[in-house]
């Protein structure tokens, strides 16, 4: 079992940066794939950016690559979203996930746990 708790999300202004955190719990973070997803209001869930189980490689979705890095620091069993050079569209709900001993690409469909969510806001 693996508990995800988001944190992070908040109001910014256009050209802005934020960094989101997702701290697992359990001893086997190392085994998942961890991902972050983003819904906006009236749309699908979409992956934004993930990291595959051995940190071999990392996945952006084009909207947001050379923007949005997803680092990790498994001392401390925490997966970020450095968010960079915010636009209004990257409005929404933000999921982390964990695909247990996944590629750094996966659908809602793979996700093993996902976090509660977190509204990130980008103002014009």
């Amino acid at each position: 079992q693996v508990q995800l708790v988001e944190s992070g999300g908040g109001l910014v202004q256009a050209g802005d940066s934020l960094r989101l955190s997702c701290a697992a719990s359990g001893r086997t973070f190392s085994s998942y794939a961890m991902g972050w997803f983003r819904q906006a209001p009236g749309k699908e869930r979409e992956f934004v950016a993930g990291i595959s189980w051995s940190g071999g490689g990392t996945y952006y979705a084009d909207s947001v690559k050379g923007r949005f890095t997803i680092p990790v620091d498994n001392a401390r069993n925490t997966v970020y979203l450095q968010m960079n050079s915010l636009k209004p569209e990257d409005t929404a709900v933000y999921y982390c996930a964990a695909h247990y001993r996944g590629s750094y690409y996966f659908t809602v469909p793979l996700v093993d746990y996902w976090g509660q969510g977190t509204q990130v806001t980008v103002s014009s």
